[in-house]
């Protein structure tokens, strides 16, 4: 898991062969004016989807995990409060993985848990559980979906 602001972005682009196409969509002018809809960058291995939605609760959400992409998930504004924790720690599955959906949900409580501002934004990996859209307010997010392995 890495969190940092989109300032700092660039010096993550390597880690990853879809990263460098995910910063870019990132660093757009017109970010913030972007209809909440689903963008395709690079076909299925980078994606983008932008949401305006309300916040939830921490009771009324899970962790979720995902073995094809990773998630980068820039807040453009309200802070959600992100719940983390190592998915080899998750041991109340609430479902099996969907391939399809690429999700899978646990029931476990969170280890940590990342005030992420408008501005900043958090990478979770396959190995990251992670619960977000926590927030008592409303939400305006991108999150770049990065295939796992690159086509």
């Amino acid at each position: 898991m890495i969190l940092d602001i989109l300032e700092k972005a660039r010096r993550y682009q390597d880690l990853h062969k879809g990263f460098a196409k995910a910063i870019d969509f990132l660093s757009r002018p017109d970010l913030q004016e972007l209809p909440a809809a689903k963008y395709e960058i690079d076909g299925d291995r980078v994606y983008a989807m932008v949401s305006r939605e309300p916040g939830r609760r921490k009771e009324d959400a899970l962790l979720e995990t995902h073995e094809k992409y990773i998630d980068i998930q820039l807040v453009l504004a309200g802070t959600d409060e992100m719940g983390w924790k190592p998915r080899s720690l998750c041991k109340q599955p609430a479902g099996a993985y969907d391939h399809a959906t690429d999700m899978q949900f646990f029931a476990d409580e969170p280890d940590a848990w990342i005030a992420t501002q408008s501005g900043a934004f958090v990478i979770f990996f396959p190995e990251d559980a992670h619960m977000p859209l926590i927030s008592s307010g409303q939400l305006h997010k991108v999150v770049v979906k990065v295939a796992v392995t690159p086509g």
